[in-house]
């Protein structure tokens, strides 16, 4: 059982704010402050300091709240599985992002359903933002996602590789046929939201060539894939998404590939988990289970 200074700890690394983490956590503030006084004594490491009128982690800190994320995820871990075994039954809890959930993980996990009758699967559809806030919480047990993640909080394996595009309606009209990125600047731009990996990944390219979403004409944003694609089908505007998930419309003709000189983009869709966790193997056994070989794309 992890010590309740560790939970305060934590709560103060959310709010960077002594006396906010004392209001969440419904206790004073002097004893927030006791609370890490303890745990700076008791590992010999000082856990913040000041920069200007700004509470931050020193670099002991920020490895010390990186290992209580990880001891906190696997208590939670723990507790089930211990929940699982007296009832006998087995549960795998996790989450993807839209288009792996939508597009890439179905037919693994239905797969998995069948080789494992006994085991109760629970996924939960958000973007890669949310998903590694609730990864972090113990929420869920490891995630798929496709937006970027800092590799030295987590541990992670490559579940494929997929190509990213940008895409148009069949019939869409353009003043020239576009051949490099800077063509399409003069058109509406169809996206998803910010904190999404696939927003993510179009921001993170344009980025690397001195672009930025805001130099399109027009721009709108759109939670669905399924919104998007159909406004792209209808000649909306043009969009970026992965190839997997327009695998279908480029198949029947409603939606083009755009083929662009200078933009050839391709991403790893990844399983993470936070590392170090003494239940790696565990997720280990689960990713091997999902994932095959033959299902890299690229």
């Amino acid at each position: 059982m992890l010590d309740f200074r560790i939970f305060t700890f934590l709560e103060v690394c959310r709010q960077m704010n002594f006396t906010k983490a004392a209001r969440q956590l419904n206790i004073t503030q002097p004893a927030v402050s006791q609370h890490i006084k303890w745990l700076e004594k008791e590992y010999g490491i000082k856990l913040f300091e000041m920069s200007g009128k700004k509470l931050r982690l020193t670099p002991e800190g920020d490895l010390f709240r990186n290992a209580a994320m990880t001891f906190h995820h696997d208590e939670m871990y723990l507790k089930r599985s211990i929940q699982e075994m007296k009832q006998e039954k087995r549960k795998i809890n996790f989450g993807a992002t839209l288009t792996i959930g939508d597009f890439i993980l179905s037919k693994a996990v239905a797969e998995y359903i069948r080789k494992n009758p006994d085991t109760e699967v629970s996924v939960k559809i958000a973007n890669t933002e949310d998903l590694l806030g609730q990864l972090d919480g113990g929420e869920i047990d490891f995630a798929m996602v496709e937006g970027y993640f800092e590799k030295g909080e987590y541990d992670y394996r490559i579940y494929s590789r997929e190509a990213y595009t940008a895409v148009c309606g069949s019939s869409y009209h353009f003043q020239k046929e576009p051949d490099v990125l800077e063509d399409l600047l003069g058109e509406t731009l169809i996206m998803r939201e910010p904190g999404s990996g696939t927003r993510e990944i179009l921001e993170k390219s344009l980025e690397g060539r001195n672009l930025n979403v805001r130099d399109f004409k027009r721009k709108h944003e759109i939670s669905s894939l399924h919104m998007i694609k159909r406004l792209v089908s209808e000649n909306c505007g043009i969009t970026f998404l992965y190839e997997a998930a327009v695998k279908e419309e480029l198949e029947n003709g409603s939606l083009r590939k755009l083929e662009l000189r200078d933009f050839s983009v391709v991403h790893d869709f990844t399983f993470v988990w936070r590392n170090h966790s003494i239940f790696s193997q565990d997720y280990l056994n689960i990713f091997n289970s999902l994932h095959k070989d033959d299902m890299y794309t690229i």
